[in-house]
Formats: structure tokens, sequence, C-alpha cells
């Protein structure tokens, strides 16, 4: 089988600005499905070579800036704690990614004309 010679498209980064400190982008909404799917911020952070402070920092601002909880620790248990996405939260990482899917839809033709022009040699003058 050929393998395509096409260079994928560049790809579009979200970062939606909510208040002049608060901002939500791909590695906050990256850090919540971790949670989601590990169970705990320090795994979640561990996933994305992040301290559990710098986690647990970010979870705390994700928190403040949205004024609704999106991340629940849980205590204790024989297997220690955890933590788990509200459903804030949830609601959360799936109005980004929504948002990110339609934006890049909205921009794929930008994208693929920009492609072109970035992988075409440069002339030589004279």
């Amino acid at each position: 089988m050929a393998k395509s010679s096409a260079k994928p498209l560049p790809s579009l980064s979200i970062r939606i600005d909510l208040e002049p400190e608060g901002r939500i982008g791909p590695g906050k909404i990256l850090l919540l499905e971790n949670i989601h799917r590990c169970g705990s911020i320090s795994a979640a952070g561990r996933e994305m070579e992040m301290s559990y402070k710098r986690a647990w920092d970010l979870v705390d601002e994700l928190n403040r800036i949205c004024r609704q909880t999106a991340v629940e620790s849980q205590t204790g248990g024989k297997n220690g704690g955890g933590a788990v996405l509200t459903p804030f939260g949830i609601s959360l990482v799936k109005r980004y990614r929504k948002i990110e899917r339609n934006a890049a839809s909205a921009v794929r033709k930008e994208l693929q004309t920009l492609r072109g022009e970035i992988s075409r040699p440069k002339k030589r003058a004279g």
C-alpha cells in the first residue's frame, strides 16, 4: 500500500479567555480528561509529566475562574483518595471539544491553503 505524500494539515489550538487572568485551553482540558480517566489528580498529572502541585493548581484555577467546581476530590477508602469530574466538569470538557471541532471545521479550507503555501519551495531570485 502506497504511503500518502500529503503533509498533515496545520492544526488549530483553541484558548478561551474568560477574564483577564482566566483561560481555558487544551492543556487544562486534557488534564480534566486524564482525571476523568485515571480517577486522580496525581495520576493525571503524571501522564502529562506534570507535578501534583502543578496539576492541583490548574484544577484550583479552573474551579475559581468558572465559579463552579469542575473536579471534586474524594478522600479515604482502602485505595486512598481520588478525584472525579463533576457534571459541570464533564460538560466543560464536552463543550470545549465541540468548540474545537467546530472551529477546525470552519477553517479547514484555510488550513489546506496554508499547508500548500508553506510546503512550496522558495523561488530563487534572478
